[in-house]
């Protein structure tokens, strides 16, 4: 078990399954020394377990815990690609997407959530740069969806 994945179960987290594509695009590619997740939904053992816009349907404090679910999802996806989460030398930038009720503008607190899993994971190797974006609505009504670029070593 990498150290990575022996962090995760200190904290009561287990690396999933990669999530399928839901289109014509994989979950992650590399480039060099970079790769890059597509956006990943809060998939749960195959579904959403909660969806609609945020500050309507779903709360912000749900759709934080929602976004941490994202990126555990797109750390699977890079170890997928790189086979060893150990070989990630740091998370350059997270990208977020939250799906939002036309009033709501707290998206940099709902990305917290991914960017605080990130950094209790990966401690310095987590800090990273981000924007947070709200949208009218995202894939299967998801609340929240995020993608990284990680820097890898081999």
């Amino acid at each position: 078990m990498s150290a990575v994945e022996s962090r995760l179960a200190e904290l009561g987290l287990t690396l999933p399954d990669v999530v399928p594509p839901l289109a014509a695009y994989q979950p992650a590619v590399r480039s060099g020394a970079y790769v890059y997740t597509a956006g990943q939904l809060p998939m749960v053992k195959g579904a959403i377990p909660l969806t609609g816009k945020v500050g309507a349907e779903v709360s912000a404090e749900q759709a934080k815990e929602l976004a941490g679910v994202c990126a555990l999802n797109a750390l699977a996806a890079v170890k997928s690609v790189i086979g060893d989460l150990d070989k990630l030398v740091r998370v350059v930038k997270v990208v977020g997407f939250v799906a939002s009720a036309p009033d709501f503008t707290g998206q940099p607190g709902v990305l917290n959530g991914a960017s605080e899993l990130l950094g209790e994971v990966l401690g310095d190797k987590g800090v990273h740069a981000r924007s947070a974006v709200g949208v009218a609505v995202l894939p299967l009504d998801a609340p929240v969806e995020v993608e990284i670029v990680v820097e890898v070593q081999d």
